[in-house]
């Protein structure tokens, strides 16, 4: 872990080496059941490397109306630097780990409060709409963040193909649930599987990318492959991955984080410079790619600069609904 000083001189570690508490808790009991021989053949796993997979390039149009000014994140380290709890808890995990995910056969089912359930192939998904490459800004919850080049579409056109019916009023997405490709599963730090939400304007809203690919090439399994979700006025956890399922639903759904510590991270999760996470600040986050030791931290920016989206929040108490 890198410590850097921090205020009044205190030794203060980057934010993005911070473990969050239930995650510690939860980590702190299964390293205990591990040495009581409690968890059978969660030791014994052999992981493989992702790395050696070989990439397929995905074309795609650039939208110029999602593209920025500043420098792009390597892919290096957009590929490397990762948080999916999947295939591990340390940055570094899901890169080396994520090769033992089977991307196809793969399908999405649709299900709830829409005129007609169905399931889409990965192929029929990729053609529902014309792909577009779109330049985000990525913002974690932990003080970091990156600028990285998706591919797809905006998720609204799936919405219209699933027709939803009037009482739905929220998007529920589920990633998937196999612990023999996903091996961080067998690792009680969250309720599985992973779930996030949005609410339907939320999800119709031309931003909402459900996403295949990123810099020119289909998503890398540590990133979310096959399909996931970029929401990026929203932090990092709201961008569901590797999803099997989209269930439209009338009642605000439970989702993975805000379950295991509502305190910590709300539904909403909009980035937001005035709100504070309850163990640092959020009115600054550090680039990756820009380290060093007298590198300056970056404003962080009111929906991580995508003013287009307040109007979703009008009247609403951004500090109450976190």
């Amino acid at each position: 872990m890198l410590i850097l000083p921090g205020p009044n001189g205190t030794d203060r570690p980057y934010a993005s080496e911070i473990t969050p508490r239930e995650v510690f808790e939860k980590r702190r009991k299964v390293l205990g059941m591990l040495a009581a021989g409690g968890l059978a053949g969660v030791s014994g796993l052999r992981w493989t490397d992702a790395a050696a997979q070989a990439t397929q390039r995905l074309a795609a149009a650039a939208n110029p109306a999602y593209q920025l000014t500043e420098k792009q994140t390597s892919r290096k380290d957009a590929t490397t630097y990762n948080n999916f709890y999947e295939f591990g808890t340390d940055k570094a995990d899901p890169a080396q780990t994520a090769g033992t995910l089977k991307t196809h056969p793969w399908s999405i089912s649709i299900e709830g409060e829409v005129k007609k359930p169905f399931v889409l192939d990965l192929e029929a998904l990729l053609k529902l709409a014309p792909m577009e490459e779109r330049i985000y800004r990525l913002r974690c919850v932990e003080g970091w963040s990156m600028v990285i080049p998706w591919i797809g579409y905006s998720l609204s056109h799936l919405i219209r193909r699933a027709e939803p019916n009037g009482n739905a009023r929220y998007i529920e997405f589920v990633t998937l649930n196999d612990k023999k490709q996903m091996p961080g599963l067998n690792y009680p730090v969250l309720d599985w599987p992973y779930t996030e939400g949005l609410r339907l304007d939320e999800a119709n809203h031309p931003l909402t990318l459900l996403t295949f690919g990123m810099y020119g090439e289909v998503l890398p399994n540590q990133n979310g492959a096959p399909v996931r979700l970029t929401v990026p006025w929203k932090y990092g956890f709201k961008s569901a991955k590797s999803i099997v399922k989209i269930r439209f639903v009338r009642d605000q759904p439970q989702t993975s984080w805000n379950r295991a510590n509502g305190r910590e991270y709300g539904f909403y999760s909009n980035v937001n410079p005035d709100v504070d996470h309850p163990r640092w600040s959020q009115a600054s986050e550090r680039r990756i790619g820009e380290d060093g030791l007298f590198t300056r931290k970056r404003k962080t920016l009111m929906f991580n600069g995508y003013q287009e989206v307040a109007s979703l929040y009008s009247g609403m108490d951004l500090r109450k609904f976190y």
